[in-house]
């Protein structure tokens, strides 16, 4: 069977994205590196260049975002929104982590769905002379959220789990493995892709004015048990969840998710030299590069290690 060509793809990126863009174009002689002026006006609005915009025309071209604050999501909105324009053959958007509505709770009329807001605004990205933009996730935090986007874009969802599931396979005690989820939310989200493991389901109780994590399903007795949830915040949750399981025998617990969001640096919780008790601290915490500058600042601090999305991404941009 003839083997397809792949597509020569001409990669821009943020500035956050440079290094992750740098891994993925090592992936693939068919991903070339192109690069944007981020400049500014005095008044500190954007004043963008794309380099070379000629030299992209009837090509295929592709963006790697990473909306981090609010303050960097303009910029690259506007670069965004200009490069179908420049007469390219197809776009696409790799946006890894999806930020809006990780915090979102429509609970009454007041209520701002800024996730909304945002899928709108980017179902509203040009098309291409070869048509809608392409829009690359990776395991987007609320699952109706793959449907806020409209019908002018055509999303991706990956996941990053295979990656977790690689790095599994290398550990010296892979056949005793166990995964657990801090909630169903979590269980609904990934138990299909993880169903050949044994599993255990934590949830939130509420004792009093606390809510205390406990074992819902599953046994960790005599485990390595793996945390597994798409993003952390402050982690208090995993804190949590990583107590009650060494306290019902767990020989060991890890933690891996998709999205280390790490909020004021709250990743320094982890750290292993920061506690006094090494039967409270995670054996391994992986994430992946999908938030930059979190990755960067983990890089060989243990118990983190960086779970590269580089790879998965060269293979989304050939689809």
């Amino acid at each position: 069977m003839e083997k397809r060509t792949k597509k020569l793809i001409h990669l821009f990126h943020c500035a956050e994205a440079e290094e992750l863009a740098r891994k993925v174009a090592e992936q693939s002689d068919a991903i070339q590196l192109r690069s944007i002026a981020w400049r500014n006006f005095d008044d500190g609005f954007p004043n963008l260049f794309i380099n070379d915009a000629h030299g992209i025309r009837g090509q295929h071209v592709a963006f790697l975002a990473s909306f981090s604050s609010p303050a960097v999501i303009f910029e690259q909105i506007s670069a965004i929104f200009a490069l179908p324009k420049l007469f390219i053959a197809s776009f696409t958007l790799v946006l890894p982590f999806f930020p809006t509505g990780s915090f979102e709770r429509m609970e009454e009329e007041g209520d701002v769905a800024t996730a909304f807001t945002m899928a709108r605004i980017l179902s509203m990205i040009p098309k291409s002379r070869g048509g809608p933009t392409s829009v690359v996730i990776y395991d987007i935090h609320a699952l109706q959220e793959r449907f806020y986007f409209g019908d002018d874009v055509l999303p991706c969802f990956e996941s990053g789990i295979p990656l977790l599931l690689q790095r599994l396979r290398q550990l010296p005690d892979a056949d005793n493995i166990t995964i657990a989820f801090p909630d169903d939310g979590a269980w609904k989200r990934f138990h299909k892709q993880l169903q050949h493991f044994p599993m255990i389901v934590c949830a939130k109780v509420r004792e009093g004015d606390k809510r205390i994590v406990r074992i819902k399903e599953g046994n960790p007795n005599g485990q390595h048990v793996v945390i597994v949830d798409d993003l952390v915040q402050s982690g208090g949750t995993l804190i949590e969840c990583q107590k009650v399981l060494a306290s019902q025998g767990a020989a060991k617990v890890s933690a891996y998710v998709t999205h280390g969001v790490f909020p004021k640096q709250s990743w320094k919780l982890f750290l292993q030299n920061n506690s006094k008790d090494l039967s409270n601290c995670f054996t391994y915490f992986w994430i992946t590069d999908s938030c930059p500058l979190t990755a960067k600042a983990i890089a060989d601090k243990p118990p983190f290690e960086v779970l590269s999305l580089a790879s998965s991404i060269a293979d989304a941009l050939q689809i």
